[in-house]
């Protein structure tokens, strides 16, 4: 079972480069960033964990932007995986996104994964254009459609939101197989579903913590789908539990994410060296 940190950016405290570094020598294996272009003043959307407009943490009005993140981080590490969790690719044009991501892991050695999200708040989706209910679909498009970028000499797209013509994009991501695409959502038998068809693995929410029943389900969903092998399955955690993680290795999680205190450059690569010893990581 990997671990990895994820550090929720922005124009304060510790930087992208700093935590990814201090998780890569405290030997984590991969490291997470968040993204949200905007927050409207005014809006609609209820956060899942208030439950009302009201924000549980100001820095989802300061988020850096996840690539431009994730490309300091790069050039300060070797090994560590760099991932987002979660990105909001429809906020994006599809193509300049494939670009930044593909140019991302070329340029890294292949440590990208893209964790994506619908996205909870539908007032920042508006201002971007993606129309109420169209979520899903439109996120489905982008990522067919980035893909067909990633891994054709020559690709095209014709979509209800994406549409192009054959068309030349350098570089392909470096990985093979192209870049891993995680979802980051609510675990339900839709959620699931839409995995198998068109994503690698899942994300839970901070507020799941009970997976086994879940983890069926996406397995259901991944046979159904006639996928093969094992879907990924991340899982968010506060403070390390041993009892937790054991239990969620037996249920076959890949990947527990630790998040980061809110607090001073030092402070934080201070708990991330201690988060690691605690939970027996080598130097990187």
């Amino acid at each position: 079972m990997r671990y990895g940190v994820v550090l929720f950016t922005s124009d304060r405290g510790i930087t992208p480069a700093s935590a990814a570094r201090a998780a890569e020598a405290a030997g984590f294996d991969s490291f997470y960033v968040p993204e949200h272009t905007h927050i409207p003043v005014k809006r609609e959307a209820a956060h899942p964990t208030t439950g009302d407009a009201s924000l549980p943490d100001d820095r989802y009005l300061r988020t850096l932007d996840p690539w431009v993140a994730l490309s300091t981080a790069a050039s300060v590490t070797s090994r560590i995986t760099l991932a987002t969790a979660v990105a909001l690719p429809v906020e994006h044009d599809p193509i300049t996104l494939a670009k930044s991501i593909a140019s991302l892991d070329h340029l890294s050695g292949g440590r990208v994964v893209l964790g994506a999200g619908f996205g909870w708040n539908v007032d920042e989706l508006s201002d971007h254009g993606v129309p109420a209910g169209k979520r899903r679909t439109m996120l489905r498009e982008y990522l067919d459609a980035m893909r067909a970028l990633w891994e054709h000499d020559e690709a095209s797209y014709d979509g209800d939101f994406v549409r192009f013509g054959p068309s030349w994009a350098w570089p392909k991501p470096a990985q093979g197989a192209g870049v891993p695409v995680l979802i980051g959502a609510g675990g339900t038998e839709r959620t699931f579903t839409w995995i198998a068809r068109c994503a690698d693995g899942w994300i839970t929410t901070p507020l799941e913590t009970d997976l086994g029943d879940k983890i069926d389900l996406l397995r259901k969903a991944w046979r159904d789908a006639d996928r093969a092998g094992e879907p990924q399955v991340v899982a968010l955690a506060g403070k390390p539990d041993n009892e937790q993680l054991e239990t969620w290795r037996s249920l076959g999680v890949t990947e527990v994410v630790f998040g980061l205190p809110d607090r001073a450059e030092d402070e934080v690569a201070g708990y991330i060296a201690k988060l690691g010893g605690k939970l027996g990581r080598g130097s990187g």
